[in-house]
């Protein structure tokens, strides 16, 4: 009885075809993430305009309770404890005074252009102005 050998050849990926490989992925994550994180700043704009028409409602229910709106001092703490109870009808989480990107919620008495009030967000920067991702959100300019 004679045997015979089977030679079973094994095909290993070169060093070139795995730099291919991690190239293209690479390539692919970097598309990836700059598509959503241009998803992910326009999400959080109107997570904030949602917000703030949510505490100018509260503002304005705090205002015909109390005949006046806070001083400018003051902001918007007294619609959450200790200066108001959770019984009160514009009474606000202190989670709800700050904007998607951690920073507070501006009250300004008065407003701009006549108005009595002005709720804002100074966007991701946390600075006035700006653009895109940094652009402020106001409860001013929501109405137009």
């Amino acid at each position: 009885m004679s045997r015979r050998h089977v030679v079973t050849s094994r095909h290993a990926m070169t060093l070139v075809e795995i730099l291919a490989v991690v190239v293209i992925l690479g390539l692919l994550a970097v598309t990836l993430t700059v598509g959503l994180s241009g998803k992910m700043g326009k999400a959080k704009h109107e997570i904030a305009k949602t917000q703030i028409g949510q505490l100018v409602g509260q503002l304005q229910t705090y205002q015909l309770e109390k005949r006046t709106l806070p001083k400018a001092g003051d902001g918007l703490t007294l619609l959450t404890a200790p200066a108001a109870t959770p019984s009160a009808a514009y009474f606000v989480d202190q989670a709800k005074l700050t904007d998607p990107w951690g920073n507070p919620y501006q009250l300004l008495i008065p407003g701009p252009d006549g108005h009595p009030f002005e709720i804002l967000s100074y966007g991701a920067d946390g600075q006035p102005g700006g653009a895109d991702e940094n652009a402020d959100v106001s409860s001013v300019s929501m109405g137009k």
